[in-house]
């Protein structure tokens, strides 16, 4: 008897939903970086792409706990000498809240090209409603 692995061709992907209303922005994207990876699934293979459809709604009331607001920052480098750029993330969330959600998802994902394929699959919408009704996404609690 030998042991199943699963691949890319056998995995039937489904589409799930995650409410962030009220909830910590940290505990939303590691619900979410888990089934964009695969890990709920009894035949997750790590080497493997066994990772599901993810939609995030409503990533503006995501809260942050403590002073995070305030003293968290997100930076990046432009590669330039005096190229470092960096927003608040009190700012952050109030302009472009989906994109805070996205950040803190990718961070949780595997930083090769299983983690960029899977954060294909991840769609954030700011308000309560989405596009992907028709592929009758599961609601996650």
């Amino acid at each position: 008897m030998s042991t199943f692995m699963a691949n890319a061709n056998t995995i039937e992907r489904r589409w799930f939903v995650i409410d962030a209303a009220g909830k910590p922005l940290g505990r939303t994207a590691v619900k979410a970086a888990d089934i964009l990876r695969g890990k709920h699934r009894p035949e997750f293979t790590p080497h493997a792409d066994c990772g599901e459809f993810v939609i995030i709604v409503n990533a503006d009331k995501a809260i942050l706990t403590g002073k995070k607001l305030e003293q968290k920052y997100y930076r990046h480098h432009s590669g330039y000498i005096g190229g470092l750029k960096e927003i608040q993330y009190k700012t952050l969330m109030s302009t472009r809240p989906e994109k805070a959600m996205e950040l803190a998802v990718k961070g949780m994902l595997p930083h090769n090209t299983i983690g960029a394929k899977s954060f294909t699959r991840l769609h954030v919408y700011c308000g309560a409603e989405h596009n992907q009704a028709a592929q009758k996404p599961i609601v996650v609690d």
